[in-house]
């Protein structure tokens, strides 16, 4: 027993060692970008041409998503203004509504016609009947 265990252990020191002797990344595997960016003497001159468009396109991106979010900001403000008019002009509309209904009732019409001297009528309207022959 005491064999096999010894055995199983040499085979895992074996792997560990395999583990360990891979080879790490040398820097120049990694992105050139970042090795200029963190140098000793910062971003020199032509780094930093080389990259000008791409900072000019993402601060033109950056001009446009800020644009964006104040037209959207700028139309849900309108939207809801709109919105409160429509409810002031419904209910307005409502009540100059009702008024006109209770206006044109009968009797309203009997009471404001009354100061004109003009009186309701008691019989029923009359018929005039016109022959065509006569003209």
């Amino acid at each position: 027993m005491s064999n096999r265990f010894r055995g199983r252990a040499e085979e895992e020191q074996e792997l560990e060692e395999e583990i360990e002797v891979k080879p790490k990344r040398k820097e120049s595997e990694t992105n050139p970008f970042f090795k200029r960016l963190f140098t000793d003497g910062g971003v020199s001159k032509e780094a930093a041409t080389e990259m000008l468009p791409f900072l000019i396109f993402l601060s033109v991106l950056c001009m446009l998503y800020i644009a964006n979010s104040h037209m959207a900001v700028k139309n849900i403000r309108s939207i809801d203004k709109l919105n409160k008019e429509v409810k002031e002009l419904s209910w307005e509309y409502k009540s100059l509504k009702a008024d006109l209904m209770f206006k044109s009732k009968l009797t309203e019409v009997a009471k404001k016609v009354d100061t004109l001297g003009i009186k309701e009528l008691t019989e029923p309207p009359k018929k005039i009947v016109i022959n065509s022959n006569e003209y």
